[in-house]
């Protein structure tokens, strides 16, 4: 079939209709990668509806992944290429710099937990939460939370999984959503399939910045989703001021869902601000457990407003209704036993100098860096970060380069993400020099 027989096959006449008519079209190879989409006024006049419904339809496809928009160069399906995930790369020899992972060998052994959860099975209409892992997380998500006496808990399967049922519960299709930018790989992931509408807040060494947030305040956002520390990835984190300034800014949008990803929280080297003001009505805190009790913990606890809380349970019920008790039982054995934290606290501190020591050694090679809280580095370059990761490559080592996390800011794709925590220090040592020297010829290239 030829573009212009699928062209002629899209039909509706609301937004949704004709989304989901073109995303049908693609998905029947009516439509192939790098085809264009009629213009907004052609496609308009054939359907006889308005433009902005076909705006509109185009946004929920580009939302959604299924188009790109290149301004006067039209709207183009996007090509089928997978959509970047944290984790290490499959099929590859190279020593992978990328992973965002933590180092196995400071998470927590929870062989002798598992003995001691194991009891009385848990039957269906019994409470949803453990109730020692409720006592526990109780205390551990009220500290810094301004409205706390409103506070109610619900237990997912992870922070992703918390985010996307909160949005779930509260936006439909082509909501807007602020995001930082650059952003955390599962958050653009989330809200482009749910067909939201991601707004770029920019974020500096101090968090989200204000201007960016009261400029999407007048967007009409719907939602927030903010990390109040370690964000991922720049390593940013809010501080007092920052944080009571986005507070200000948000007093006026009391029922703007806030959504603070806390997911570095135990192993911060930075104290917890929040944004949460204290009257505001629909807000979130999520805490996960997988950066220091291991990625395959899929736990993490949510505080939020009675209401939102409610509504969470309800977009729980319909699927896992809770999360495994064994699970929370384990979970509340390691976070109150003496060992387990003080291998939590050594991890911290290990990530912390590690990220630290490498720092000093780009410096050494005379390429710029600093260190933010979390587990990698965000290395700023003179050049573009796939000519310098290209490089890095010829030279065994494999990068994860900014434009990946990027939603509208064009400096990150002069960014590379580092995870070099577990690097030995020869190993350390080799990276500097190596980054130094692609950096070096990348610069030559682009002068010649």
């Amino acid at each position: 079939m030829t573009t212009t027989e699928g062209t002629s096959r899209i039909r509706g006449d609301s937004a949704a209709e004709i989304a989901d008519s073109i995303r049908d079209l693609v998905e029947r190879g009516a439509f192939g990668s790098g085809d264009s989409l009629p213009p907004v006024r052609t496609l308009a006049d054939t359907l006889h509806v308005n433009r902005n419904t076909i705006v509109s339809a185009y946004r929920q496809l580009a939302a959604a992944g299924i188009v790109v928009t290149r301004g006067r160069g039209g709207t183009l399906i996007a090509p089928r290429s997978p959509v970047a995930q944290e984790g290490f790369a499959t099929g590859t020899v190279l020593r992978d710099i990328g992973t965002g992972n933590p180092d196995p060998a400071r998470i927590p052994d929870a062989s002798a937990a598992l003995a001691g959860v194991v009891g009385r099975p848990v039957l269906y209409g019994e409470p949803v939460i453990d109730r020692g892992l409720e006592a526990w997380a109780t205390e551990w998500m009220r500290a810094g939370l301004a409205p706390a006496d409103r506070m109610r808990l619900t237990i997912t399967s992870g922070a992703v999984d918390a985010v996307e049922r909160l949005l779930a519960q509260a936006l439909t299709r082509d909501d807007p959503v602020a995001l930082e930018d650059p952003c955390f790989l599962a958050s653009i992931q989330t809200v482009r399939l749910g067909g939201y509408r991601a707004v770029a807040v920019p974020v500096d060494d101090q968090g989200m910045t204000v201007a960016g947030v009261q400029a999407a305040l007048e967007a009409g956002v719907r939602a927030i989703v903010c990390t109040p520390r370690a964000q991922n990835p720049t390593g940013a984190s809010l501080t007092a001021e920052r944080a009571a300034q986005l507070r200000a800014a948000l007093a006026d949008y009391p029922y703007v869902l806030i959504i603070e990803d806390d997911h570095f929280s135990l192993l911060s080297s930075q104290p917890f601000h929040s944004i949460i003001g204290a009257d505001h009505e629909r807000w979130a805190l999520v805490r996960s457990v997988s950066k220091f009790f291991g990625p395959d913990m899929c736990l993490a606890v949510t505080a939020s407003d009675p209401d939102t809380a409610g509504r969470l349970a309800m977009r729980l019920s319909p699927g896992t209704t809770w999360v495994s008790h064994l699970l929370q039982r384990l979970v509340h054995a390691l976070a109150t036993d003496a060992d387990a934290t003080r291998t939590v606290s050594e991890a911290a501190a290990h990530y912390a100098a590690r990220n630290a020591a490498f720092a000093r050694l780009l410096v050494a090679q005379g390429v710029p860096a600093s260190v933010g809280d979390g587990l990698n580095l965000w290395v700023e370059l003179p050049v573009a970060a796939r000519a310098v990761s290209a490089r890095l490559m010829r030279r065994g080592w494999l990068a994860r380069t900014g434009d990946e996390f990027v939603l509208s800011d064009p400096a990150a794709s002069r960014r590379l993400r580092l995870t070099v925590h577990d690097l030995d220090d020869a190993d350390a040592e080799r990276l500097a020099a190596d980054l130094a020297i692609a950096v070096g010829e990348a610069t030559a290239a682009e002068v010649g």
